[in-house]
């Protein structure tokens, strides 16, 4: 049974806990990592800043992906590799991509012996079914909440385990000292009591940043950039900020709701797109596959139909599936009739849904090695959406939850070798002093500005300058914007009350959306190039000299590393053209 040793300094009401590993995130990633620890006796805690059977990991509906062979008995890790290097539009790192791809099976029989509720077929093998950009049906899955299945699989395990989760906990800083991890620093979003964490590794596994645009899937206090300015403040670096995928298909309405997602599941099952004027506009930018293009085309196209007028006021487009019968309606899409009756009262069987395109998913993150997912700071890793490598410049749809089983699996086994060869630890009273320091600063803080707010403003100034098509001179006007409201932060009022410390929390949101905006933004003039998601008025044309990574730290800005040839095994597989057909497919 873990124990995680815990002291109170009445004096400063500071809380002490220490453990052998941090896991910081209770999406599958976390749990996974946190799982591969306490099976090979390791003390670990796992703390994160939402309620662990909320994380976002439950959000993902599709499959993940495994070339299993139950249907396809032609597919092999080779095809999975070759598939997700070519969908990363060849910015994917080999051997990041071999490494997902080559344990992908086994991430699927681990969760198949924790009790994971797979669809399954009339003989009992796992079910698998089509995804776009796939040669072959290799998505497993639990109707449309497979990562809310997956989620609960890996609580349930880790219960078993007795794994200590503590979900409301906020990681405001790691702690390191002399190229070397040793805890984190925090608080407790209830009641404020400041936490200081010894540890001998830290696993970072706290998401991505797609929540610094003003239309985004993701929700309020989740994937703001937090994970990024973690890593680049304990010496880490940042990968591909730049390619963030769009989603087509967000909702407007309400503010506070904007980019929650209308499921795919809508066009695939006949859903149409139209302007303002009434037309069906896919015809003009994919007349084969129409609505169940790719989710780059559909998302660029919506947008071109908005910027060049042909959108409605508030700036979106029409999803109409009200010609569907209802039955149908009622049978494949409760979740989006259930979500827009709740959002909107909209009754989707009569009127068109107003969507536009929202950010979706962060391809890049941490830089982390393939072997261990290690960030080049000992003893500390990056896994999940808060690492980079696998997805390139476009995520092959089904393998952000494998990711989280490879890579948990892979990183929390190395941890535990980690800590148990260490002879002696070092740290450092300078910086705790100085993460101790930040939060004091902000909560006697008495500035004028309010830490919504300004995250408000980054979000517009994101949508504005580096949504779907970015152009030179628009980064460098939202930099300039950035700049203007990073001055302002410095005058940030926080007011934490008997109700929580939800003010507190915010600010350090804002500190990582504005860490996370600017790594974006000086990444994205540098990639002087359209590729995937990554679309430049002014350029374009995919330019072969950029085929590689622009990497970013707060000291030294931007550098530029050249990915690597992928090898003979699935590099000739990755250029070979497949069947792009849509039928009996889902939607990517």
């Amino acid at each position: 049974m873990n124990t995680i040793a815990a002291t109170t300094d009445t004096a400063t009401r500071e809380r002490l806990l220490s453990t052998s590993v941090l896991v910081i995130g209770t999406g599958g990633a976390g749990l996974r990592a946190s799982i591969e620890l306490a099976e090979r006796g390791v003390q670990v805690l796992t703390v994160g800043k939402r309620r662990k059977h909320d994380a976002h990991t439950t959000l993902a509906a599709g499959g993940i992906n495994a070339a299993l062979g139950t249907i396809d008995p032609e597919d092999s890790w080779q095809q999975h590799a070759a598939d997700t290097l070519r969908e990363s539009y060849f910015l994917g790192d080999p051997a990041i991509i071999e490494v997902v791809a080559r344990n992908a099976a086994r991430g699927i029989e681990d969760l198949e012996r924790w009790g994971m509720p797979f669809a399954r077929e009339a003989d009992g093998r796992i079910s698998q079914r089509f995804f776009g950009a796939h040669k072959y049906r290799r998505t497993c899955y639990a109707g449309d909440y497979t990562g809310l299945e997956i989620q609960r699989t890996l609580l349930r395990r880790a219960r078993e385990l007795d794994v200590p989760i503590v979900d409301t906990i906020y990681i405001t800083r790691l702690l390191a000292a002399d190229g070397r991890i040793f805890g984190a620093y925090g608080f407790d979003i209830v009641d404020g009591t400041p936490v200081l964490i010894h540890a001998d590794a830290v696993i970072l596994a706290a998401g991505g940043h797609n929540r610094i645009w003003r239309n985004t899937s993701s929700r309020r206090d989740e994937n703001t950039g937090d994970s990024f300015r973690l890593a680049a403040l304990a010496g880490g670096r940042i990968r591909d900020a730049e390619l963030v995928q769009f989603h087509p298909s967000g909702i407007l309405e309400p503010a506070d709701a904007a980019g929650t997602l209308v499921s795919e599941a809508a066009r695939g099952e006949g859903g149409i797109l139209r302007n303002a004027l009434g037309e069906r506009y896919m015809e003009r930018y994919d007349p084969e596959r129409m609505e169940l293009s790719t989710r780059d085309r559909v998302a660029l196209a919506s947008y071109t139909e908005i910027v060049e007028g042909r959108g409605t006021t508030n700036g979106g487009v029409f999803l109409d599936v009200s010609h569907l019968p209802r039955e149908t309606i009622f049978e494949k899409l409760p979740r989006v009739y259930r979500t827009l009756i709740d959002l909107q009262m909209l009754d989707i069987t009569e009127q068109p849904i107003e969507i536009a395109p929202t950010a979706h998913y962060s391809m890049g993150g941490v830089w982390v090695d393939a072997e261990r997912h290690s960030t080049g700071v000992d003893g500390f890793y990056a896994i999940g959406e808060a690492s980079s490598g696998l997805h390139g410049a476009n995520r092959l749809g089904g393998n952000s939850l494998i990711e989280l089983l490879v890579y948990g699996r892979i990183t929390g086994a190395d941890a535990a070798e980690y800590v148990s060869g260490l002879t002696q630890v070092t740290r450092s009273t300078d910086a705790v002093g100085e993460a101790r320091a930040e939060m004091r600063r902000l909560l006697s803080s008495t500035g004028t500005e309010t830490p919504r707010l300004l995250q408000r403003e980054v979000r517009n100034l994101m949508t504005e300058h580096a949504g779907v098509v970015r152009s030179e001179a628009g980064l460098r006007e939202g930099l300039e914007k950035l700049g203007a409201i990073e001055d302002r932060a410095g005058d940030l009022g926080v007011h934490p009350d008997i109700a929580g410390f939800d003010d507190l929390a915010h600010a350090f949101d804002l500190y990582g959306s504005l860490l996370a905006a600017r790594a974006t933004l000086e990444c994205a003039v540098e990639r002087r190039e359209t590729r995937g998601c990554h679309n430049r008025s002014d350029f374009p044309e995919q330019n072969d000299e950029l085929r590689g990574s622009f990497v970013w730290t707060p000291e030294g800005g931007v550098t530029f590393e050249r990915v690597a040839e992928a090898p003979d095994s699935f590099r000739d597989l990755a250029r070979d053209a497949i069947d792009t057909s849509v039928e009996g497919k889902l939607v990517e």
